[in-house]
């Protein structure tokens, strides 16, 4: 489904930002899946498996600050409406693959569940980000050269345009 720039639904007639209005809209069940990587030096990533950090257990501090991120979303994202979360799931998964630079990584993917009038993208996607946020200052005094990529949306489910997934089959639209 493409869009055009008229369909952008947070802008007004005359261009001004505006959060929408969901009112009309039939509650349903969402879900939104989004992931992120944190790339890091091998050292690092052992350090994290073996639980040395001064700082403490980095995965369990980051999977709580996944669960507030997705909670404090509308007030990080101006246009964002507040939901009522019924869930938050957070996975971590090691990258091993070593990248061009020799870094290796932690995945984390999120999904963030609701009933309501309008989904919860922007809740996985911010849980995603502060997940990995928080691995980089919990590790920061050892690796300063770590970096976040690749942070998306993977799937979503729910409301009027039902299904999307980042990899639909080839042929198909990503829309269910």
């Amino acid at each position: 489904m493409n869009h055009e720039p008229e369909d952008l639904s947070h802008f007004s007639a005359t261009g001004r930002a505006r959060m929408v209005d969901v009112s009309a809209k039939v509650e349903s069940q969402r879900a939104a899946t989004a992931s992120g990587i944190l790339r890091m030096l091998p050292a690092t990533l052992e350090r994290i498996r073996a639980g040395t950090l001064a700082k403490g257990n980095v995965l369990a501090v980051a999977d709580v600050a996944a669960v507030m991120a997705a909670k404090r979303t509308p007030d990080l994202i101006p246009m964002c409406h507040p939901v009522q979360l019924s869930g938050v799931e957070v996975e971590f998964s090691e990258v091993l693959a070593e990248d061009a630079e020799g870094s290796v990584g932690i995945q984390v993917t999120v999904t963030a569940r609701c009933t309501g009038a309008t989904g919860v993208e922007m809740e996985a996607l911010t849980a995603a980000a502060g997940a990995l946020l928080t691995i980089y200052d919990m590790c920061k005094a050892i690796d300063r050269g770590m970096r976040i990529e690749a942070i998306q949306l993977e799937e979503k489910r729910g409301g009027k345009s039902g299904i999307w997934r980042r990899n639909a089959p080839a042929g198909e639209t990503s829309y269910d």
